[in-house]
């Protein structure tokens, strides 16, 4: 389960743009491809380092560099000095506890996004985050670890489907930016599925069980509401700004995303509620249960009250006590306890105490 709030404590004290990794500590080597392409050509490749990025900083054709593992702070420093990004750029890059936000720096765009997809191993959602820098003709994608929701996205550029071939830079963020919000909509339907499951249990047999679940699903639906909700106004800035990096035509594009996050919001929303209100009806449910239960054994404790007072009584060894020598003392004494419990419980039955 991810955490909610990562250790910063090693960046407390240093200057501005200092570029210390935040976020779990890798092995694996950062891992570096290079998608290169117009409507006539394309090029794809892994490149063995990053100076194999720098000479696409000014080519005519759209550049997608896809970094995927962002620990290797040396990289990221190379690179952001070969293109002039800011130092706070870079500090945010390798920091991957940041929320959502945008940058504008007139000559590139910077955004940050929440990408969250299922992992079918581990049966739970996953969160990394993913920095994006749009360039005239470029776009650099930042990733915590390989492995995203962008295969449709190649795949389309591999073989010219659709207008991303013929379009620009601008285009080839919006994309990536769909992809990443499109995908929002699955960790919904996985969610929505186990919100369902888990309500006819709680509402039919309450387990401490089912309270583990729920504290798992509000603790994944807190994730996505932090990751959607600034989203709404990253995209609005970038739908309304006046940059020249965005052609009015994907302004229109942009726009669809936009109405994509408010309904990936309003249905967070709700499943926030139905989770709330789901917590209401177990604590109810437990609660009621417990008090049937008490209620039983009370019944039955105040049936067994003047019964046990009659034991009492016999269970004396007193000399003089007349009954003791009656013969049918014993089974006068267990009929008339008899009498007591059944008329006892008849009073109950009608009272609709049990």
């Amino acid at each position: 389960m991810p955490k909610l709030v990562k250790k910063k404590s090693k960046k407390v004290g240093l200057p501005p743009g200092t570029i210390v990794h935040i976020g779990n500590k890798r092995a694996e080597k950062t891992k570096i491809t290079i998608v290169d392409y117009n409507e006539e050509q394309f090029q794809e490749k892994e490149a063995k380092s990053i100076k194999e990025c720098f000479p696409y900083k000014d080519k005519p054709t759209v550049t997608w560099i896809n970094i995927d593992g962002v620990h290797e702070v040396k990289i990221i420093e190379e690179l952001g000095k070969n293109y002039n990004f800011h130092p706070l750029i870079l500090e945010d890059i390798v920091d991957n506890d940041q929320r959502p936000k945008i940058k504008d720096f007139v000559n590139y765009i910077f955004i940050i996004l929440k990408m969250l997809y299922y992992d079918k191993n581990d049966n739970e959602m996953k969160v990394d985050q993913v920095s994006l820098i749009l360039g005239k003709n470029y776009v650099i994608s930042f990733q915590e670890r390989e492995g995203d929701v962008f295969n449709s996205i190649r795949e389309r550029i591999r073989n010219n489907i659709g207008r991303i071939r013929k379009a620009g830079a601008d285009y080839l963020i919006y994309a990536l930016m769909d992809a990443i919000v499109d995908n929002y909509f699955i960790i919904i339907e996985k969610l929505g599925e186990k919100i369902e499951n888990i309500e006819d249990k709680v509402i039919s047999r309450p387990k401490p069980a089912n309270l583990r679940v729920i504290h798992k699903l509000r603790r994944d639906l807190i994730f996505l509401r932090k990751s959607v909700w600034p989203l709404r106004e990253v995209i609005s800035i970038l739908q309304r700004g006046e940059s020249s990096l965005i052609l009015e035509s994907t302004n229109v594009y942009l726009r669809d995303v936009y109405d994509h996050t408010i309904q990936v919001m309003d249905t967070v929303e709700t499943l926030r509620d139905i989770i709330s209100g789901m917590l209401d009806i177990y604590l109810s449910s437990a609660s009621n249960r417990m008090n049937e239960i008490m209620k039983m054994l009370t019944i039955i404790a105040t049936i067994f009250i003047p019964l046990t007072f009659i034991t009492g009584i016999y269970g004396m060894n007193f000399s003089n006590m007349p009954e003791i020598k009656w013969v049918w003392g014993y089974p006068i004494v267990l009929l008339g306890m008899l009498i007591i419990g059944i008329v006892m419980a008849i009073y109950f039955k009608r009272k609709k105490w049990m």
